[in-house]
């Protein structure tokens, strides 16, 4: 679009008549021909620039078809078995998903991220009660393993048994200005589940946009980073079974995931959502690639936002309301009434923006925190602990143990109600045992899922990795201190595995 020049004229073509209507409001030069090359061949140069971007991305748009399982435990049967979709309905076989005149009533849109056959999508597309099928451009349909669902990023990674595919290539969506044009690809209404995607299109409409309304008081105990406003709004028409499909720029580069349209009881507006291809959108991608679980920081506050008469006095920032006990909020000195007005020297406005800023970031992520403290200025510093997920999730990488032993974060099996129940523990370094192998050395020894782990030997620990560096070169019986206030006897020896 650097060649637009102002004298370029739009063209509205009514009756068979070619009209010039100028762009920007200037008036046509005196003597112009009415329909004139200039104005044609600048709308065959967008006409181009459009097809070129869709030639680009089209080839790595999916679409996901998603069936329920009537047992949730038994995968679903492409062979008919005696699930819904095998059973005869007036004598005729109900197609099966890899039928092209299979129609899906749930369903949805991916994007191929790897050639290998790895295809990001939107958690809220997937389910872990149903089985996924992935059908790509040249009308192949695969069945797909969830190989990463994190639901905090609104975020899914699917593997199909397919090579050759073409991934799409990411764009910085955190560039993104209003105003830019954009294209939306999908599968609205399932009409595009022969694999051959619809393409909208629009501009920017709005950036840093909130999912749903947030609260006065969201804490951190939300599920989504995306209702403290992350999200990019387009007027790109944008329908049911669109989410998950790319969000491009006139380069066919990937800035967006789509995932939601404005709607209300009754009415659909044009308005839709997409996430931004950011950071944190890459590090979820990264992260889940492998199986991995994606981590995100907690802090430890209740934040508020400022009164209308602080504001109007020129205050910003977001209010602490409360510190939970063991925190790395109290840890690092945060105090009730303190005002957080910058992240690692970013301005914060309010209780969203520190939610945001602290969420983005990972496990053990080191924070500076600018505090305004009864109107003296406070330079705190903060390691982040991990933000507890109640919603489901998938992690397909194996976990590591110990003697049949695995352990987190001390929020990890208790969410954060371990900060209230043992905030003084937490504060002075533990983990919690997630999982333990029945008969495993560990399970001998009596630990459970939802102990606390202070020490090994005479070595504290904080968190995992600690405790997995400690543990790893040790040999023979090995004592574990649990915290004293937790449970009796506060030390348990785990013998050696046997060979």
């Amino acid at each position: 679009m650097r060649h637009l020049r102002a004298n370029v004229c739009a063209w509205t073509f009514v009756a068979g008549l070619s009209v010039a209507t100028p762009l920007f409001g200037q008036e046509p030069a005196p003597g112009a021909p009415v329909g004139g090359d200039s104005g044609q061949a600048f709308l065959a140069s967008v006409e181009q620039s459009l097809a070129n971007a869709i030639a680009r991305c089209e080839p790595s748009v999916v679409s996901i078809a998603r069936v329920r399982r009537e047992n949730p435990d038994r995968p679903f049967a492409p062979d008919g078995g005696d699930d819904a979709f095998g059973r005869a309905f007036g004598g005729v076989p109900v197609p099966q998903p890899e039928d092209p005149n299979f129609i899906p009533n749930e369903f949805g849109t991916g994007v191929v991220i790897d050639a290998s056959g790895l295809i990001v999508t939107c958690y809220h597309v997937v389910r872990p009660d149903c089985d996924h099928w992935v059908t790509t451009r040249d009308r192949k349909t695969y069945s797909a393993k969830i190989v990463g669902a994190d639901p905090r990023s609104d975020l899914a990674v699917l593997r199909i048994e397919a090579t050759g595919l073409t991934p799409i290539a990411f764009g910085d969506g955190s560039a993104v200005r209003k105003g830019q044009l954009v294209l939306a690809l999908g599968n609205p209404y399932a009409i595009a589940r022969d694999g051959q995607a619809s393409v909208s299109w629009g501009i920017v409409s709005n950036l840093g946009r909130k999912s749903s309304p947030s609260t006065e008081s969201p804490g951190e105990t939300s599920g989504s980073l995306h209702q403290f406003g992350t999200l990019i709004q387009t007027d790109a028409r944008l329908d049911l079974g669109g989410s998950g499909g790319p969000l491009v720029n006139l380069s066919g580069e990937m800035i967006g995931l789509t995932t939601a349209l404005a709607a209300l009881t009754g009415h659909e507006a044009h308005a839709g959502f997409a996430i931004p291809v950011d950071d944190v959108f890459r590090r979820a991608v990264e992260t889940m690639k492998p199986g991995r679980e994606v981590q995100y920081g907690l802090l430890g506050v209740a934040p508020e936002n400022l009164s209308p008469e602080d504001r109007a006095a020129g205050l910003s920032g977001a209010l602490v309301a409360g510190v939970s006990e063991g925190t790395p909020a109290a840890i690092a000195g945060l105090e009730i009434a303190d005002l957080v007005t910058h992240v690692d020297g970013k301005a914060i406005s309010g209780a969203d923006e520190l939610m945001l800023e602290i969420g983005k970031r990972d496990v053990g992520s080191e924070v500076a925190l600018t505090v305004d403290r009864a109107g003296r200025t406070q330079e705190l510093t903060a390691r982040l602990t991990k933000f507890f997920m109640r919603d489901w999730k998938v992690v397909t990488a194996p976990a590591r143990t110990w003697r049949g032993l695995s352990v987190d974060y001390a929020n990890a099996v208790q969410g954060n109600t371990v900060f209230e129940e043992f905030g003084a523990v937490v504060r002075d370094g533990c983990v919690a045992v997630t999982e333990v192998a029945e008969g495993s050395p560990a399970w001998e020894a009596g630990f459970r899922r939802g102990d606390l782990i202070a020490r090994i030997e005479d070595v504290p620990l904080a968190t995992p990795d600690e405790f997995f560096a400690v543990v790893g070169d040790r040999s023979g019986p090995v004592t574990v201190h649990l915290p004293a206030t937790v449970a009796e006897p506060v030390t348990r020896v785990v013998p050696e595995e046997s060979p």
